[in-house]
């Protein structure tokens, strides 16, 4: 029997924020994104980026619009120095785009970090240190005073050695982290903050980014939420300081806790592309910002091209996204469903420009990001008659009467069953070309056929061959269908049968452009079947669909 979780986990403690404001608050414009993939998410790789890839990454987030981008621990390792040396000299960070790195609240460490940034324009020198009861005892055996002492101490130090840097040109702003914070109490967490704020003195021009870091994610997002107004309440220079994110996905809530505290009151995001990060992965900011565009937001980011994006990521950490992903997954707009794909396909012609996007399970257009539509409904033996019309009408331009759709859906959706898979566009479309088109070995062929007109009265003459007879058939009506049913039935070779229903459209466009004609016969029998027949000549396409429907009675 499992055992009882009760005496083992403790339910993480809530906030208390009885008139707590974010609820009713919705989201009216992004926040400031920052990428932390060139750090954060380099560092939770089995094999880290090499230099030149890191280079060809940050190209990628400056095309997508980043403006902060964090680009390592530059006193960690020679690689991240050298890397952080190279965008300066090579001249690779535009005059718009802040670089930051990260770095422990240690002198040797500020001015090696300060070292690496000579030359830069825009600097967000971003120092953190940990707050949270469990490694105040655990890790450092330290008080509340130490490490409020820590923090203090490295905003002193690097007011003290950023003076060089500052009157060469670089503009300095600071990213404070009290890390781990939403595990840290929250009156400590402040007082720190405001320790921190008090030394380094920021102004309406050069704002203090605090950023609160959810370094391992225990709490729900609306927890998450009421830490972040908490803060935001009580902070004395709330006007002089951005409030910043970085979540984690341990419980899998990333996206929601950010997006929740974003309400709560927060200005900045940090994360990384598709998620990419430690343990679960940082937060995903392709979600968080579609998720905005989705409600008519400008987000500021470009992913307009998000199949390239995707590419470039995965080339350089040797990772995948999953199908499932949020938007660039490969299946995210796809719907096997019977239900689903008739939904969408009954949507789709409502969509009109001007008017806001409603496609029934498709939340973004997909030609947003790149994506096309040819994916959208996939068929296996789960699929429906109208996902199978959708297939054959969007990649092969077959737009079947809505009486036939049951007939090819029953066909395929066996077809599927059969084969125990999915079948591609290809697949459906042989499959359909060679139930209603092809003549091959079929009981009945067309070989000649021709009318001659005397008023009101057509006459047809045909040369078949039934069941490898040859026939030849004469008869006469009120048009060349009338008039080959006629002779038809005269001949007593093929069931005697009436056309139900017909159908045609043009197959393609200009010079090369066909007719494609379906045509659903009732037989004696009672049975009723359609038959579909192509040819640059709309008579005989016609002739063949009659042709084509007599063939799948006689199988």
């Amino acid at each position: 029997m499992p055992f009882s979780p009760a005496g083992k986990y403790a339910p993480f403690p809530p906030v208390r924020l009885p008139d707590r404001q974010w609820p009713d608050r919705v989201h009216e414009r992004a926040p400031i994104w920052c990428s932390v993939d060139l750090r954060d998410g380099n560092q939770a790789l089995a094999q880290p980026m090499s230099v030149e890839e890191k280079l060809e990454y940050f190209e990628l987030l400056v095309r997508v619009g980043f403006k902060q981008i964090e680009v390592g621990f530059p006193s960690a390792s020679q690689i991240e120095f050298d890397f952080c040396r190279r965008l300066i000299e090579e001249g690779r960070i535009p005059d718009d785009v802040s670089i930051q790195i990260l770095c422990q609240c240690r002198e040797d460490l500020i001015v090696r970090s300060l070292e690496a940034l000579r030359g830069a324009k825009n600097i967000i020198f971003h120092l953190y240190n940990s707050t949270s009861p469990k490694q105040r005892e655990y890790v450092f055996g330290a008080t509340r005073e130490d490490i409020k002492g820590i923090a203090v101490r490295g905003i002193q130090l690097l007011k003290q050695h950023m003076g060089p840097l500052v009157a060469a040109g670089s503009r300095i702003q600071l990213e404070y982290s009290p890390e781990s914070f939403t595990s840290t109490e929250l009156d400590f967490a402040l007082e720190v903050c405001e320790a921190v704020t008090d030394v380094w003195q920021p102004t309406a021009d050069n704002k203090i980014i605090l950023n609160l870091p959810a370094t391992v994610e225990y709490a729900t997002p609306n927890v998450h939420a009421d830490q972040i107004e908490w803060m935001c309440r009580h902070l004395t220079r709330r006007a002089l300081t951005l409030v910043s994110l970085h979540t984690h996905n341990d419980r899998g809530t990333g996206v929601a806790a950010t997006e929740l505290a974003l309400l709560a009151g927060a200005d900045r995001v940090e994360g990384t592309l598709f998620g990419n990060g430690e343990r679960t992965g940082n937060l995903d900011i392709v979600t968080v910002a579609l998720n905005l565009h989705t409600h008519g937001i400008e987000t500021g980011l470009d992913f307009s091209d998000l199949p390239r994006v995707r590419e470039v990521y995965e080339r350089c950490t040797r990772m995948e996204v999953p199908p499932r992903q949020p938007y660039a997954g490969d299946l995210v707009f796809t719907a096997f469903s019977g239900s689903h794909q008739d939904a969408i396909k009954k949507s789709w012609p409502h969509q009109k420009p001007g008017r806001p996007w409603d496609v029934i399970y498709i939340p973004i257009d997909p030609a947003d990001i790149g994506r096309t539509y040819k994916a959208i409904i996939r068929i296996n033996s789960q699929s429906g008659k109208g996902g199978v019309a959708y297939v054959l009408e969007t990649e092969f331009g077959y737009t079947l009467p809505k009486l036939m759709h049951k007939e090819i859906g029953k066909l395929i959706n066996d077809l599927a069953d059969a084969r125990g898979t999915e079948l591609s566009p290809a697949e459906i479309v042989a499959a359909f070309q060679s139930e209603y088109l092809e003549q091959a070995n079929a009981p009945v062929e067309l070989r000649e056929f021709r009318t001659i007109e005397r008023g009101a009265t057509v006459t047809c003459q045909a040369d078949l061959k039934v069941r490898g007879e040859t026939v030849l058939l004469t008869g006469e009506g009120n048009g060349p269908i009338d008039a080959f049913l006629r002779g038809l039935a005269a001949t007593g070779r093929v069931p005697a049968c009436d056309v139900q229903s017909y159908s045609e459209h043009s197959l393609g466009s200009g010079a090369e452009a066909r007719a494609v004609s379906y045509i659903q016969l009732k037989l004696a029998d009672g049975r009723s079947l359609f038959g579909a027949g192509v040819d640059t000549n709309i008579e005989l396409a016609s002739i063949r669909a009659i042709v084509s429907a007599l063939n799948r009675s006689l199988k």
